[in-house]
């Protein structure tokens, strides 16, 4: 079982892609090779592909916090399953994972949502997207600096406050309010279920 992470950029046009579009090449870099596992396309729309599907989450939500730095943000969906079809670019490759991701992206602006998930499990679906719905009440909001903190506190997992202070040249105290703001131990909480119930779904 794979994930495929289908997503384009709100307002995208708001801003020049140059202002974007080399840091998210970046971001997606560190999960896989473009084309084969990654592509952005149509100039904001990007497709990607996560062999570890119990990576997923966390994959959107770096997405969503990097884009959120520069005030941007994007719509996402993941879809679970498998690839059936290897093609030189990800756009040519197929399989349930890619039809899911597909056609849940084409729903969102209809659900009035930024992030969902398609496993092709309702109970699953139902539980994690109801979940979502209620995470985004505060991730669509993160300011830039809330938004910095998660990028560099994803990306280093293993760093103490202190030390994620140094990188993002603050104290302590000021990292410990922005860890709060960003209610980042719910993010985390949020993420660690996911995995559990995909790790479930691959058994």
């Amino acid at each position: 079982m794979i994930s495929i992470i289908t997503g384009d950029i709100i307002n995208s046009r708001q801003l020049p892609s140059a202002i974007w579009i080399d840091g998210l090449k970046e971001l997606l870099n560190t999960k896989g090779k473009n084309p084969s596992e990654w592509e952005i396309y149509r100039g904001d729309e990007f497709q990607i592909e996560i062999t570890n599907p119990e990576e997923a989450l966390l994959t959107a939500l770096q997405i969503k916090a990097y884009l959120k730095t520069l005030k941007l943000d994007a719509r996402m969906s993941i879809g679970f399953g498998d690839k059936t079809y290897s093609g030189a670019t990800i756009s040519e490759s197929n399989g349930t994972a890619f039809v899911r991701s597909g056609e849940l992206f084409e729903t969102l602006k209809k659900l009035k949502t930024t992030l969902a998930i398609n496993s092709g499990t309702t109970d699953l679906d139902t539980e994690i997207n109801l979940m979502l719905r209620l995470g985004l009440t505060f991730m669509d909001n993160w300011l830039a600096q809330s938004a910095e903190f998660i990028v560099v506190s994803m990306a280093n997992k293993m760093l103490s406050q202190e030390e994620i202070g140094t990188k993002l040249g603050i104290n302590q105290a000021a990292v410990s309010r922005r860890r709060k703001r960003a209610q980042f131990d719910l993010v985390l909480e949020l993420d660690n279920h996911f995995r559990k119930k995909i790790k479930n779904l691959r058994v």
